[in-house]
């Protein structure tokens, strides 16, 4: 028998999510969403009957989201959802700013002018008053993406969705925080026209520094917002 043939069908397709990974997703989905916020007590009973399950998925589920960063589970006592810290925050926006304004230097020849037609009309639809930062979080996510994806490496894309899902609490929660102001629905549409705007002239200098000015007023804009209810 050869090797080929024994091991034929031994991986078997997955038809469906298991319930762990189901009561994970949904629990992270609500943390993340600021749903359940920061420093909230999560019981493992109250969660096991909102959405219908047993102790067992929650269990694993918490596991799942303490190793990710999302819940502080320590032993003996309940776990709750991480707090916010700025401190963290930062440090994520020096990565990110370090890495997306040097691939959007090298992208910025091999973006097709159609590519950026769309993204512009993309940042259009961001100014809309009736979408929250949550109606456009995942556009926004691939608008980022598009900017720099033509120079980026598989690694390259690893990274830049750790660092994604790392910041996505405080964009969602801080940015939410700004979403009754009809004025940051304005600032939202320029600011991504702009980036646009500047990819257009076609000099990988200005395409890197627009992006990295962009980031930086996000992130001023996302710890002013978030200041008044984080660690220090």
């Amino acid at each position: 028998m050869t090797i080929a043939s024994a091991s034929s069908g031994s991986v078997r397709p997955i038809e469906s999510r298991s319930l762990s990974e189901q009561v994970t997703n949904e629990i992270r989905r609500s943390i993340l969403a600021g749903d359940l916020p920061p420093g909230q007590s999560l019981s493992l009973r109250k969660l096991a009957e909102q959405l219908d399950v047993s102790f067992i998925p929650v269990r694993d589920a918490l596991r799942v989201l303490e190793a990710e960063g999302l819940v502080v589970n320590p032993p003996g006592r309940s776990a709750t959802v991480a707090p916010l810290d700025l401190e963290e925050f930062h440090a994520i926006y020096r990565v990110r700013r370090l890495i997306e304004p040097d691939l959007a230097r090298r992208a910025v020849p091999l973006l097709e002018d159609a590519e950026l037609d769309q993204l512009y009309q993309a940042a259009a639809e961001f100014g809309g008053t009736e979408r929250s930062m949550d109606d456009i979080y995942g556009d926004h996510r691939a608008f980022h993406l598009a900017l720099v994806a033509p120079a980026a490496s598989a690694w390259d894309i690893r990274i830049l969705m750790m660092s994604e899902r790392a910041t996505e609490r405080y964009v969602r929660i801080g940015f939410g925080l700004l979403d009754p102001d009809p004025g940051e629905h304005d600032r939202r549409r320029e600011a991504h026209q702009l980036l646009i705007d500047e990819f257009r002239k076609r000099d990988p200098e200005i395409a890197a520094r627009a992006l990295d000015e962009h980031l930086a007023r996000n992130e001023d804009l996302a710890h002013n917002a978030l200041s008044g209810s984080v660690t220090q």
